[in-house]
């Protein structure tokens, strides 16, 4: 039985570990990383799956920024979603994104959410669209149609995506 415990509960060393079984070790090379930048994911709304007693999933959610001529405009971009290769297809991703998003609306992060993946899983499932990015760009190379975003916050205008330091993020997390 999966069950879904706050991602700070969780080793550090486990998580890179899995991340890199489920993207390769050059993941780090992907521009995704280069708009969460050094930071620390946000913890309220980061999870693990844990199925007897091992890790095998992961979501992790930041505090980025959309900067328009001097202008931030704060969201919260998810991912990278991850499951150990051995699990995917059973479901277990979509669990982590219902997770996180069920969080992010408890909390009122609801209204600006972003992230690079599949546009029709993304789409179908959590109602993320590229309608309103456009006319975003990234620190690094991106399919504009990856590029999605929900929420009623979520600016459609030119800018450039970054990390941003968070301000009034919440710190804990509760599964």
């Amino acid at each position: 039985m999966i069950t879904l415990v706050p991602l700070d509960s969780i080793d550090p060393t486990m998580i890179e570990s899995m991340l890199d079984r489920a993207f390769g070790p050059d993941r780090f090379l992907r521009t995704a990383y280069t708009i969460r930048g050094a930071g620390e994911p946000i913890a309220a709304l980061s999870f693990a799956a844990i199925e007897d007693g091992v890790l095998v999933g992961s979501i992790q959610c930041w505090p980025i920024a959309l900067i328009q001529g001097g202008i931030e405009t704060p969201l919260v971009m998810l991912g990278p979603v991850a499951v150990e290769p051995t699990h995917q297809g059973e479901g277990i991703g979509r669990r982590l994104m219902t997770q996180a998003l069920d969080a992010a609306t408890t909390l009122g992060l609801d209204g600006a959410l972003m992230l690079i993946g599949d546009p029709d899983y993304y789409g179908r499932f959590f109602g993320f669209t590229a309608d309103r990015t456009g006319r975003w760009s990234a620190p690094g190379p991106v399919e504009r149609h990856r590029l999605l975003a929900r929420g009623d916050a979520v600016p459609d205008t030119a800018g450039i995506l970054r990390p941003r330091v968070p301000d009034t993020i919440p710190v804990t997390a509760s599964a």
